[in-house]
Parts: structure tokens; C-alpha cells; sequence
């Protein structure tokens, strides 16, 4: 890792944001839902991709490493947002997850539409404080987008400005993907979702 990571910042995402950081994200509201409920998809990815046990050599260290800070990141939105954070959906991914080659094109893509995400949702943000935790964790996406794409032989920065994506947008790449198969259900009743990543 020590090539990938020189400065040190994967392994300090890899600790995760102090929670007094995250809960300064509660003006995130509705900005917070998409991120989390993002997150969430990607967190399941690396973690069905780990147990799947198909992934060799780096593949398999950077699915370890950003699975570990995909994870922080929805437990901290988890957190941060209570009652009103989305429940988990169920996740297809369709085999990506058993084959380096899919794998690493569809983490690439997963980074770049998060890294595009927390750029589109920064502009709803009217709190310095939460701005900020809000951009720590935008180049912590940045780093992942830059790590998958060099491990998929992509240059990872090409362009020297990047244009945000709004919600809608982001809302329909996701939904195109089939990945999310099944909404989660909303009963009276607490129930514990079968997990699935």
C-alpha cells in the first residue's frame, strides 16, 4: 500500500472522521440521504467483493482499504442522520464482484459518480463547519476514484476542472446500473433486514 498511499491519506480515511466531525454534517438533511444512501451501494460492493474471494493481488488490497472507509462513511451518515436515514436495500450486483476485470470498471465507475455526487451536494450546504467534513470526505472519494482508475490502467486525473452531477442524475446512472433490486421495506414492525454487503 505504501506505493499507492504515500502521503498517507488512504490509512487516515481508513481510521475515519472523529464523530464529533460528522455530527457537525446534520445541515446536510436532504444532501445527507443521497450521499448516504450512495455510500451504502458502495459499501456493499467491496464488501460482497471481499467475500466473494475473487479478487487477487491489488484488486483485492484496495477492495479491502475502501470497503473499510465505505463502510465508516455509512455507519457515520447512519449516525449522523437516525430515524430518518434510509433502511438498506438489497443489492444484485450481478457477478461484477466475482471478476477482477468487471470489478475494477465498475468500482471506477462507483468512485467517479460519488466523487460527483459530494460535488453536486456541496452547493446545498450552508454551514461552513458541515462544508468542510463534507469535503474531507469528497477527497477521500477523489482518492478512491484515482486509486481504481490506476488499478484499472486509466489515468486517473485527465481533466483539470471536474463539473458536479445533480441528484437527478446521479438518481438515474444508479438506477440503470439493476444493482439495487429491491427497495427497502417501510413496516411497523422492526425488523432486521437480511444483509447482503
Amino acid at each position: 500500500m505504501t506505493t499507492l498511499d504515500r502521503d498517507g491519506a488512504l490509512a487516515e480515511a481508513e481510521a475515519g472522521l472523529s464523530r464529533g466531525r460528522f455530527l457537525g454534517l446534520g445541515a446536510l438533511a436532504g444532501a445527507g440521504l443521497l450521499l448516504g444512501r450512495a455510500g451504502s451501494a458502495r459499501a456493499a460492493f467491496y464488501t460482497e467483493a471481499q467475500r466473494a474471494n475473487a479478487l487477487k493481488g491489488r484488486a483485492a488490497e484496495a477492495a479491502q482499504v475502501v470497503g473499510a472507509v465505505e463502510r465508516a462513511h455509512v455507519k457515520a451518515f447512519r449516525a449522523l442522520l437516525g430515524a430518518k436515514a434510509i433502511k438498506k436495500p438489497r443489492f444484485d450486483f450481478q457477478g461484477v464482484t466475482e471478476d477482477q476485470k468487471k470489478f475494477l470498471k465498475t468500482a471506477v465507475a462507483f468512485e467517479d459518480l460519488a466523487v460527483e455526487a459530494y460535488k453536486g451536494q456541496a452547493v446545498k450546504i450552508r454551514s461552513d463547519a458541515v462544508l468542510a467534513s463534507a469535503l474531507g470526505i469528497h477527497t477521500v472519494e477523489a482518492r478512491h476514484a484515482a486509486w481504481m482508475r490506476y488499478l484499472n490502467g486509466i489515468q486517473p486525473a485527465v481533466r483539470a476542472f471536474d463539473s458536479p452531477r445533480p441528484r437527478s442524475e446521479i438518481d438515474v446512472v444508479v438506477r440503470k446500473t439493476g444493482f439495487v433490486v429491491a427497495a427497502p421495506r417501510m413496516t411497523a414492525r422492526k425488523r432486521r433486514p437480511k444483509y447482503t454487503g
